[in-house]
């Protein structure tokens, strides 16, 4: 099915992909069509573009529980930047070569003939296996091999987040792209003097984004900042998707 030369039989492929991820399907035409991008399926239902659908849905799920569970005190906007990094197409994409995976995917000539599969082909595989395990052996089988990979990206996720200064990074890159200076503006307060909590948001602009309360200005700044970088950082993939 690969038309990459000398290549290995599909099922000598489906052998090396069950090593890989430590789970024998009991249905193998499952696996194989996880493997089978659209430029080599004879048909789009063919290929994995389905399965990728459902995987993306299920890493999500696994990932946010993980943090949930993993960081009690961190707040929704933290939990939702580390998932973003986690469930992104380079950390699947580093999955995927790290074990190996990159050399079972099944593409057709145009692609085999490149030096290097695409990074969100890559991606996009580790999301179908995924969805595969999960349909094939359930939910914690597939659980399991997600936490596998990604216990060790979590935790360095984890400290790298923990240790940027948000409001730092956002000017710079604002500053450099837009040409503008971001402040922070209070909208609103909660708590007595002694214990004061604050709302505030980043205003880039005219621009206004998504606020976040702290326990202090400067946390909520932080969070405010934090919650601005996650804004742009959707907008350039959307665009980067159209």
């Amino acid at each position: 099915m690969n038309d990459r030369s000398n290549s290995p039989s599909i099922q000598e492929v489906l052998d090396q992909c069950e090593e890989i991820l430590g789970h024998r399907f009991r249905d193998r035409r499952l696996l194989e069509r996880c493997l089978t991008h659209t430029s080599v399926a004879k048909t789009r239902l063919e290929s994995n573009e389905r399965l990728e659908f459902l995987g993306d849905a299920i890493l999500g799920l696994v990932v946010c529980q993980a943090l949930f569970d993993q960081f009690p005190t961190q707040l929704e906007g933290e939990l939702t930047r580390f998932k973003s990094v986690l469930v992104s197409r380079s950390t699947c994409t580093l999955i995927c070569e790290r074990t190996g995976i990159d050399k079972l995917i099944q593409v057709g000539k145009g692609l085999s003939q490149q030096e290097d599969i695409p990074p969100s082909v890559k991606a996009g595989v580790i999301e179908s296996i995924i969805a595969g395990v999960y349909l094939d052996a359930g939910v914690e089988v597939a659980r399991q091999f997600i936490m596998r990979e990604l216990q060790e990206e979590i935790e360095k996720v984890a400290i790298l987040e923990q240790s940027q200064n948000y409001k730092s990074i956002l000017q710079q890159r604002v500053q450099k792209t837009m040409g503008e200076t971001p402040v922070y503006k209070v909208t609103d307060e909660q708590g007595p003097d002694h214990a004061k909590s604050f709302k505030i948001s980043a205003v880039i602009g005219k621009r206004i984004f998504g606020p976040a309360w702290g326990n202090s200005k400067k946390q909520a700044e932080q969070q405010a900042a934090a919650n601005a970088i996650e804004e742009l950082d959707q907008e350039e993939e959307a665009q980067g998707h159209s």
